[in-house]
């Protein structure tokens, strides 16, 4: 099937944008290769300094220095359910590169925060900036020098995204990704968000909703619902990281177990002394990049993603913002139904046909460029495959279903749930923003109603609580950006908002924060560029003013004359210095911090313009 014609010129105008900066990547990582396995290229102190508590069998095998060595990078820790069955994972690592004639050695740890842990609490303005002290933690493990090979240990919200991020910047290094898995299946997500309104509502007592929640996250493994970390594992997949069919089995399990060990014997035949050299530079490129947005967009997933992605690519040398989504997203069917786009959760996914059925059918289509390197080997066909453990126990692939088994979760392309994906880009006097809709009744997609300004998730809910937002509104939640406080997730405010909604109020949520995978029922314009401390026209806006949020239409306006509304001053930032909970050692990347439209870096990378993209784009 010919490649469908918005995913080559989207393809093309990318590869163009990033023409310089993209051979200036390849060039690095050109000669950052080295003949013969890296430790073979450092003295013998350094040697001697890696591989001293080694036990004599591992220690021959670096001493003779000809055989790979395989970093792990493990973001492991036992508080965070999707991470805590990594405890195990290197030794297994370990036994099967030991069969496979490499060696492998744990380089480092990254910090893996919980954003389910720290949502509305001082914590989670560490969040999206923990992403880069992941990608630098990376960094840090890798480099030693001594590795041939890495293989990254992750799962969740920010840590695959800087785990990626870090890696990239060791391009000539083969990578293969290894997920955990979701747990399984527990509280249905319906009767879960059912019970959070009525807490909201004060109808049900804290008791209840603890007692709600343990049962939809009670055991080890991912959250189950559609947000930023299973998008990551979804991402992975179809980007060529994993290996096929990897990222929604269940943890603890033999066929988990079993692929573990084979993405360890893999990567060692990816390593230059392997027989398939396949360095992470080759496998994420520009069509990489182009497949992970289209697959994001088919599925619904976290606009967390219109983040990352961009940060991603950055590290790669490869240039797209979010009018490359918007473009995408009109001429991109949405495939699937999973929670909170739908009833069903991420295991439901899986079993209907998952990663398999899904990009088999998207391949078929032509909405995926077939030709990319993968960590499977050339091609993007390998996954469309899934993996299955026969009683000997050696694990093998067979084709995943062509259909769909349960086409109330997924769909083929040409029976979409809708003809394109439901994320938007939104621009207007107010700057520019992307909201999400495939959640969101196209009864409540446009949204003309007075403006509320709020400067903090607290300020909401006590006027909430104390009855003053009976009202058909738009809340405007500004000082929420990557610069203001570290643009932390905002979903506090999501059970208030939809019990509004609910009563019949027309209400809308416009902001510079985040509000991730999550995002529900209620329009939500968010990620708005530039943010209020950043200058941004957010800033202006005040009590009273009538705001159009139009996401059939892709409008974000305020309504005032453009004379006063040029004149208008700014609303000052909120006093006071943002500190406890470590809030204070961040002072230095929210000054360095990027646009969300620039990937919320800190890293400084240098910025593509917003008139650029709007000129090229035409």
């Amino acid at each position: 099937m010919p490649l469908h014609p918005v995913v080559a010129r989207v393809t093309d105008r990318v590869r163009a944008r990033s023409t310089t900066t993209r051979a200036d990547y390849l060039d690095t990582v050109a000669a950052s290769r080295l003949a013969g396995v890296a430790r073979g290229a450092i003295s013998c102190t350094n040697l001697a300094h890696a591989m001293a508590a080694h036990p004599s069998h591992e220690k021959l095998v670096l001493r003779e220095a000809h055989r790979p060595n395989v970093a792990v990078v493990t973001s492991y820790n036992d508080m965070l359910s999707a991470h805590q069955p990594y405890a195990d994972y290197p030794a297994l690592i370990k036994r099967a590169l030991h069969g496979a004639g490499a060696v492998g050695q744990v380089a480092g740890g990254v910090p893996a925060m919980c954003d389910g842990v720290t949502q509305g609490q001082p914590g989670m303005e560490l969040s999206l900036f923990s992403r880069d002290v992941i990608a630098m933690s990376t960094a840090v493990a890798l480099s030693h020098g001594v590795f041939d090979a890495a293989m990254c240990l992750g799962v969740c919200d920010k840590i695959v995204p800087g785990l990626l991020i870090g890696a990239l910047h060791f391009g000539h290094l083969p990578v293969v990704f290894v997920p955990a898995g979701p747990m399984l299946t527990g509280l249905g997500n319906d009767e879960k968000a059912k019970i959070r309104q009525l807490h909201a509502k004060g109808q049900v007592d804290r008791a209840a909703l603890l007692e709600a929640e343990s049962r939809a996250y009670h055991g080890a493994g991912t959250c189950t619902f559609y947000g930023t970390a299973n998008s990551n594992q979804l991402l992975m997949e179809v980007m060529g990281l994993h290996l096929p069919g990897a990222a929604f089995v269940p943890p603890n399990t033999p066929l988990r177990a079993a692929l573990t060990e084979a993405a360890a014997v893999r990567v060692a035949s990816l390593t230059a002394q392997g027989s398939e050299y396949t360095p992470i530079a080759q496998v994420v490129d520009e069509r990489t990049i182009v497949n992970a947005i289209v697959a994001l967009l088919a599925t619904g997933g976290s606009t967390n993603h219109t983040i990352h992605l961009v940060a991603i690519a950055r590290a790669a040398g490869i240039l797209i913002d979010w009018s490359d989504f918007d473009t995408l997203s009109q001429a991109i069917p949405l495939l699937t139904r999973i929670y909170p786009n739908g009833n069903a959760d991420i295991n439901h996914f899986h079993a209907s046909g998952g990663m398999g059925t899904l990009i088999g059918n998207m391949l078929a289509e032509g909405l995926l460029h077939a030709d990319v390197s993968t960590v499977a080997g050339p091609g993007l066909a390998r996954y469309a495959e899934e993996p299955v453990l026969p009683d000997d126990g050696k694990i093998t692939w067979r084709a995943a279903p062509a259909a769909s088994i349960d086409t109330s979760v997924l769909r083929p392309v040409a029976d979409p749930f809708s003809a394109d994906s439901g994320l938007r880009m939104l621009s207007g006097n107010l700057g520019r923003a992307v909201i999400k809709v495939s959640a969101v009744k196209p009864e409540h997609r446009r949204v003309e109603a007075p403006a509320v300004v709020f400067a903090s998730q607290d300020e909401f809910l006590k006027r909430y609580k104390a009855g003053e937002l009976d009202r058909s509104f738009v809340a405007v939640l500004r000082f929420q950006g990557p610069q203001a406080n570290g643009m932390p997730e905002l979903h506090q405010l999501t059970p208030a908002l939809a019990n509004l909604q609910d009563k019949g109020l027309a209400v809308a949520l416009v902001t510079d924060g985040r509000m991730s995978g999550a995002s529900g029922k209620v329009p939500a314009a968010i990620h708005i560029t530039p943010e209020a401390l950043g200058q941004g026209p957010i800033g202006k806006v005040r009590d009273g003013d009538i705001v159009l949020l139009d996401a059939d239409h892709g409008v974000l306006a305020v309504h005032v004359p453009a004379g006063e509304w040029a004149a208008r001053p700014l609303a000052p930032a909120p006093a006071g210095v943002q500190r406890g909970m470590g809030r204070e050692m961040f002072t230095a990347a929210r000054a360095a911090a990027g646009t969300a439209e620039e990937g919320a870096t800190t890293f400084g990378w240098a910025p593509v313009t917003t008139k650029e993209t709007i000129d090229e784009n035409a």
